[in-house]
């Protein structure tokens, strides 16, 4: 069975590498539905891939963060996010898991921040609209440009 944990009332925790039952005697793949907060609902297929199930929460929520446990930037983002009036879906992921994320875009400029590598996988990570924004940076960035606010329209997150 798919392994689930709710952390709160709006984060959700999943164990997206486990691997599929070996004792099931049917060939249907089975899921796991979890509703977060009572007000999005997840369905996982247990025999897919984890970049596939990635794939699928990532095509199925307009605003998705990926975070790792604890971590104080996802709740700066989903308070940026809720001030604005939206309402992300939020998924705890290991490095393993982590790793498996869509790339964000390039930067426009260098490989380099302030002198630190780029990081291909940054945590947390938010997606709008099936697209990879890239982590707190990027999403504050796409704040102070006045863009976040059409993006989210744009993708149906927010009504204005």
């Amino acid at each position: 069975m798919q392994s689930l944990r709710s952390w709160s009332s709006d984060v959700v925790h999943l164990d997206l590498t486990s691997p599929p039952s070996s004792s099931s005697s049917n060939t249907t793949p089975m899921s796991t539905t979890a509703t977060s907060g009572g007000s999005s609902c997840l369905s996982i297929d247990e025999e897919a891939s984890t970049e596939t199930r990635i794939q699928r929460l990532i095509s199925e929520h307009p605003v998705i963060i990926f975070s790792r446990s604890s971590c104080c930037m996802c709740h700066v983002m989903k308070k940026l996010l809720v001030t604005i009036g939206v309402h992300p879906t939020v998924i705890e992921l290991d490095d393993r898991e982590m790793a498996s994320l869509p790339p964000p875009p390039p930067p426009s400029s260098s490989p380099t921040h302030g002198g630190i590598p780029s990081m291909n996988h940054p945590s947390p990570a938010v997606f709008i609209g099936g697209t990879c924004i890239g982590g707190l940076e990027s999403l504050v960035a796409l704040h102070l440009s006045g863009h976040l606010v059409s993006k989210l329209v744009e993708v149906g997150a927010l009504w204005v």
